[in-house]
């Protein structure tokens, strides 16, 4: 006679704990959150981001390839930094064979580390790659102070 503990998983027939096992595998493998593997689950961030900065100047770097230019927006409300469009579909009416690349209408909105001046943000897009510079506010940025000698 065999003796199964409280807390032990139930006795499965031999034929069945193969696939009780393989259940177990499975809902592990459906519970990750590492978006780099390509088991991954969820969809990716679009557009995905690089976001740094120096003494003057927050610079964002977007990557949106296969995104017309004038199908992007970007807005800033206080220190909220949205990037939105569209990527349409090429050839709506041919039949894929496999359509990995993702399109549609996409929002991605950000906050920012520190305060802005609105009114000089300038963005450029070459390449793929939409370059945002965001000048810092001059309140937050940081000033040399002159020590004198009496």
């Amino acid at each position: 006679m065999s003796i199964i503990r409280f807390m032990d998983p139930p006795f499965f027939r031999p034929g069945l704990s193969d696939f009780e096992r393989m259940r177990r595998e499975m809902d592990k493998l459906m519970q990750r959150k590492d978006y780099n593997t390509p088991f991954s689950v969820g969809t990716p961030v679009f557009p995905p981001l690089n976001i740094y900065e120096d003494n003057n100047n927050i610079y964002v770097k977007a990557e949106a390839a296969g995104v017309e230019a004038d199908k992007i927006n970007i807005s800033v409300e206080g220190d909220n930094l949205t990037i939105s469009g569209e990527r349409e579909q090429q050839g709506k009416d041919m039949s894929y064979h496999r359509q990995e690349i993702e399109t549609g209408k996409f929002s991605r909105a950000v906050t920012l580390p520190t305060k802005i001046n609105i009114d000089a943000v300038t963005a450029r897009f070459k390449n793929g790659i939409l370059a945002i510079t965001l000048p810092k506010a001059e309140e937050v940025k940081p000033k040399k102070i002159e020590v004198t000698i009496n």
